[in-house]
């Protein structure tokens, strides 16, 4: 997997807007949540192993870890468990909502693993978590996806995630 251009930079472009009820504390382990299941879904599908093993290896020996030197800062480890389950469970209505916003000569196969990944957590949070703005949820993404990928690839998560949330919220 691509690494990411470093925890502190990811962290801090990661910022969830004004407004929300929760504490800096609680936006900042939603987005290392956010980040690892990412991670944990690259790592399931290039694996192949079961959810329930990355959620247990994740909760037992990554968030008390490091990434870069750095200590990880601390996850919602439930949202985490949350989106990583949601995707696998729903995994084809997951994909169909992004499959309707790509290009019609585009299959998600077709994606890098890491974009995938980005694309089923935020439709997945976008289709089951209505308590969550849209633009929070879209905004992580596309901050996400600017720390492994060029702007190309954050413009096209943030079109496809847009996409996704007119389709799936009113």
């Amino acid at each position: 997997m691509t690494e990411p251009n470093s925890l502190k930079s990811i962290l801090d472009l990661l910022d969830e807007k004004s407004g929300d009820t929760l504490t800096s504390r609680q936006r900042r382990a939603r987005t290392v949540a956010r980040l690892a299941a990412v991670q944990a879904l690259y790592q399931m599908e290039l694996a192949g192993e079961g959810v329930d093993t990355v959620i247990e290896e994740f909760s037992r020996h990554r968030f008390d870890g490091d990434i870069e030197g750095q200590m990880l800062a601390e996850a919602d480890e439930a949202w985490f468990a949350d989106v990583v389950r949601g995707v696998v469970t729903e995994q084809k209505a997951v994909d169909a909502a992004i499959r309707a916003r790509l290009a019609s000569n585009w299959k998600i196969e077709r994606l890098d693993a890491t974009l995938r990944a980005l694309l089923r957590s935020g439709a997945w949070e976008l289709m089951r978590k209505p308590e969550v703005a849209l633009e929070i949820v879209i905004d992580e993404y596309v901050e996400l996806a600017k720390a492994f990928f060029d702007d190309a690839e954050a413009k096209f998560v943030n079109a496809a995630l847009d996409g996704v949330a007119r389709d799936t919220r009113s």
